[in-house]
């Protein structure tokens, strides 16, 4: 199932719209700078890898509809696009890292407006091709972690829905069932999106895997009753050491894993990975307007008193110590996560 495509009859980017899920499958179309924008910024698209891919189309929409013929100048009006995307993403580095490698690409292109413009396009679909290929590496890997009748608590969206195709840590569940294993997954809801009861509960029904959607604050119960044999979730950015950012709860839940001797373990592209950060502590995290914590109803009444105030973190910080592997494109890493991931990058991540 594939939640991104481009169209080359009507030169439109189609993109599952994750906001009505899952009461609809309704496909946006995008086909200017600004379409993708409006998407980031609502959150019709999410997940690091999805967010990368989206981005890069973006990127051709921009030298698409530069008003010059000058390959330098559209260079720049691309240069200043993603910018702004940027300004919308700050926590995902994988759309930082591709966006940046095409720029640095055109920057020594040698051809006229058109075929540069062209190259932009060359460039995103490549990268939608290689985020599909990357998963299912992911996905093999990971689940030769898995064995028959393995119980395992999922938190927030990592499958095709949150990249191209498969995706990360749900991809892993989904290799797993196809080889035949019978595996049953919790379903952590994920507030105050729900990106798990919404989307990863709608991806596991289209599956057939079988599973159950809990409230967040059961994980921990689930845990200490001994339910569970492993705990998967995705990564937003990971830092050198294996700090993990992820969907917030990522912590809590890794931290409740950790003290009931139950693995835990994030998938992930090489991508996500920054190089750049020691650690995840100086890594800005995300937080969004509390309208969405606020906007909630419980029997269609309001969840909180008119003129009450919140905080709507979007990711937090599960530090290396309490992850069992990093579940990547090029195997599983196991600690020390720091000389195994530089390693990788001594080796080339593509490699």
């Amino acid at each position: 199932m594939r939640s991104i495509l481009w169209d080359v009859d009507s030169q439109k980017l189609k993109i599952i719209n994750q906001l009505v899920l899952p009461a609809e499958l309704r496909y946006l179309e995008a086909e200017t700078f600004a379409d993708i924008y409006n998407y980031f910024r609502s959150i019709a698209v999410s997940g690091d890898q999805a967010t990368a891919v989206c981005g890069a189309f973006a990127l051709y929409f921009a030298a698409r509809e530069a008003e010059t013929q000058e390959p330098a100048a559209i260079t720049e009006a691309v240069r200043e696009a993603r910018e702004q995307l940027i300004q919308l993403r700050q926590t995902a580095v994988n759309f930082q890292l591709l966006t940046a490698k095409i720029l640095q690409r055109a920057g020594a292109f040698e051809g006229s407006a058109d075929e540069l413009r062209t190259f932009f396009l060359q460039e995103a679909l490549e990268a939608a091709e290689r985020d599909v290929e990357t998963n299912l590496a992911i996905a093999r890997y990971g689940a030769e972690l898995l064995h028959d009748g393995d119980e395992i608590l999922h938190h927030s969206s990592t499958g095709a829905l949150a990249s191209v195709d498969f995706g990360s840590a749900l991809g892993v569940i989904r290799m797993a069932y196809e080889q035949g294993k019978r595996v049953h997954v919790y379903v952590a809801e994920t507030r105050p999106r729900l990106h798990g009861s919404r989307l990863t509960a709608w991806e596991l029904e289209q599956y057939g895997i079988p599973y159950d959607i809990i409230v967040d604050s059961a994980a921990g119960h689930l845990l200490r009753a001994g339910k569970v044999d492993k705990v998967l979730f995705g990564a937003e950015r990971v830092a050198a050491n294996g700090d993990v950012i992820n969907t917030i709860g990522t912590y809590m839940l890794a931290l409740a894993a950790y003290d009931n001797g139950i693995p835990a373990y994030a998938a992930f592209p090489l991508a996500s990975v920054d190089f750049g950060s020691a650690s995840a502590e100086a890594i800005p995290l995300e937080e969004r307007e509390p309208s969405e914590v606020l906007s909630l109803q419980y029997h269609g009444l309001p969840v909180a008193p008119e003129g009450a105030r919140a905080r709507d973190f979007a990711f937090d910080v599960t530090p290396h110590r309490l992850l069992s592997g990093l579940i990547t494109e090029r195997g599983v890493l196991c600690p020390p996560f720091f000389r195994n991931l530089s390693v990788l990058k001594q080796f080339g991540r593509d490699e």
